[in-house]
């Protein structure tokens, strides 16, 4: 049996694991009993780059089968700044995965500055290492590089955030239709996006402080990104048409 490295992102952690990151994600999710329930969202590690970061001694030493021989499923390495710490070339795939165990796992791809739209608003979901909602003028690569280049008083060391659908809002905040958009509080999230269409130097407004822990999958927009500074991962999302033809369990559950 192999061992796999994973980063969680809610709550953030390393964890080493027998499991491959499909089943990770569902003994995550719903534990081994299925007793439990939530969604698991994190990337699998290439070991070979963290080998000098981690105790490979005390990784070898417990990440073994079971008396059973059944795979160990989880074995905790880090629990703090463990986004600090990992390289993003370290980064492989992101797996996401619904409250009853189905996982998608998103590829990393090239991200193209040129085709961000700097004329419309967004709505940011920060997961890790810190969680807030966030609407913002400025386009994913220029809200991450804001956040962790030290030109604000609060600077990240790195930041892993996604995506959310605005719909109309995003042009019209005022008068823009929300039929389609699941959040609670939409009158409170036109404020803020308004507030960033007049002279707003701060370039952002926090629409909600703590994140309730469950990612509304269907609201999801372009996709997640990971990085610091001008260095920028980017994990494109599928739209609902396309999920359905790639995973159609996961697009089901959600």
């Amino acid at each position: 049996m192999g061992k796999f490295i994973y980063l969680t992102a809610t709550p953030e952690a390393l964890i080493a694991s027998m499991l491959p990151p499909e089943d990770f994600g569902e003994y995550l999710s719903t534990g081994t009993k299925k007793r439990n329930k939530g969604q698991a969202i994190f990337f699998e590690v290439d070991l070979s780059q963290i080998e000098q970061l981690i105790d490979m001694d005390s990784l070898n030493r417990r990440c073994v089968p079971k008396p059973d021989g059944s795979p160990k499923n989880s074995v905790y390495l880090s629990v703090y700044k463990v986004l600090e710490m990992i390289p993003l070339s370290a980064l492989k795939s992101l797996y996401i995965t619904t409250d009853n165990g189905y996982t998608l796992e998103l590829k990393r791809t090239t991200y193209d500055l040129s085709k961000e739209n700097k004329s419309k608003l967004y709505l940011f979901q920060e997961l890790c290492p810190v969680s807030p909602m966030v609407a913002s003028e400025l386009p994913p690569s220029a809200f991450l590089k804001r956040l962790t280049d030290g030109s604000t008083p609060i600077v990240l060391p790195k930041l892993f955030f996604v995506e959310l659908k605005l719909g109309d809002l995003a042009t019209n905040p005022l008068k823009g239709s929300v039929d389609y958009l699941p959040f609670a509080n939409v009158g409170h999230l036109r404020d803020c996006l308004e507030a960033l269409k007049g002279d707003y130097e701060k370039h952002m407004k926090t629409v909600q402080r703590v994140f309730s822990g469950s990612l509304l999958y269907r609201a999801i927009g372009s996709g997640f990104y990971i990085g610091s500074r001008d260095d920028i991962l980017f994990y494109p999302y599928p739209s609902l048409t396309e999920l359905e033809d790639i995973n159609y369990e996961f697009f089901r559950s959600i």
